[in-house]
């Protein structure tokens, strides 16, 4: 029997655990023709997510967790969860259930009829304000056309991942890590098939805008040198238009004589250029900040516990 792995990380998410492991369970009772591993990693919550896990992990026998020493972030638990399961097939979930298990079936199917990477696309987002949704376009869009790899859009990490798709993300070990963008760098062969993305069971967001945009900054620069060339277009444009008005003074000066008119002019000039330069500064910043990043080759996540189940129900 070929063995599927839930791949769940999960934070502060006691309020909806309770549910998540009924769907998971009547998941796998209704698909008998697989082994299922639910491998939970842990990352550093502060409520009881963790010894609810621990509990459910002594009932049933394929649960399998891992807890991490500190909270590293979703990207980082993700990896840290690819390098311990076992599954001939992984799928990636969250724990608050706004994406469907039932949905694991299809993708699945998919799966066995030879594709590598079956891909959620959200046709619709409930519990999601209008401007997140529209922030959402307008990244999407951006990273896009700033960048040669196809991003898919209205997805997230809900996917069914074959074995040789799983080692392939092993093998991307940057510290400032942007996995969706790795899903599609990656390759091979892929499935979209759509849902409705439901609204969080229980508990609430982790995600803020500030965290969002974060998350976006780091999309675009870790798949893209296209904020480089802007900074250099602005550059090259700034030095050219600073050539011409200063022609221009001169050829003034020298036709009409000096005078002391243009003092806002060209205080609006000094202050446009210390704009552009420290914009340019900082772009070449958050690459320079990324490269030092990943100069000290720490470890992605140090494990403070292991428990690996045997991915058959036994009692």
């Amino acid at each position: 029997m070929k063995t599927i792995s839930i791949l769940i990380p999960a934070y502060n998410e006691q309020a909806v655990l309770g549910k998540l492991f009924t769907r998971l369970h009547t998941l796998a009772d209704n698909n008998e023709k697989y082994d299922f591993e639910f491998f939970f990693v842990n990352d550093g919550s502060k409520d009881t997510t963790l010894e609810i896990i621990k509990e459910q992990a002594e009932i049933d026998t394929r649960v399998s967790y891992l807890n991490l020493s500190r909270n590293f972030g979703k990207e980082i638990a993700m990896i840290a969860a690819l390098d311990h399961v076992s599954g001939d097939a992984t799928v990636i979930i969250d724990a608050d259930l706004q994406d469907p298990p039932e949905l694991i079936p299809e993708m699945i199917t998919w799966w066995e009829k030879g594709y590598d990477d079956v891909y959620a696309k959200r046709s619709s987002r409930l519990g999601e304000s209008f401007l997140k949704k529209f922030t959402s376009r307008v990244f999407y869009n951006t990273l896009q056309s700033v960048t040669r790899i196809p991003i898919q859009k209205d997805t997230g990490d809900f996917r069914l991942l074959d074995r040789r798709a799983v080692e392939a993300l092993k093998q991307i070990r940057e510290s400032q890590r942007y996995t969706k963008g790795y899903f599609s760098w990656i390759g091979f062969k892929k499935k979209e098939i759509t849902y409705h993305r439901d609204a969080r069971a229980a508990g609430e967001t982790h995600w803020n805008y500030f965290r969002l945009a974060d998350l976006a900054i780091e999309g675009i620069v870790s798949f893209s040198i296209a904020p480089l060339r802007l900074a250099t277009a602005l550059g090259t444009a700034v030095a050219v238009a600073t050539f011409i008005y200063l022609i221009v003074i001169v050829v003034r000066t020298i036709i009409f004589g000096t005078d002391l008119a243009g003092y806002p002019s060209t205080l609006a000039v000094i202050l446009f250029l210390g704009g552009a330069q420290l914009l340019s500064l900082g772009i070449i910043g958050e690459y320079v900040g990324r490269i030092f990043n990943e100069t000290k080759n720490r470890p992605l996540y140090l494990i403070e516990e292991l428990h690996i189940g045997t991915s058959k129900k036994t009692r």
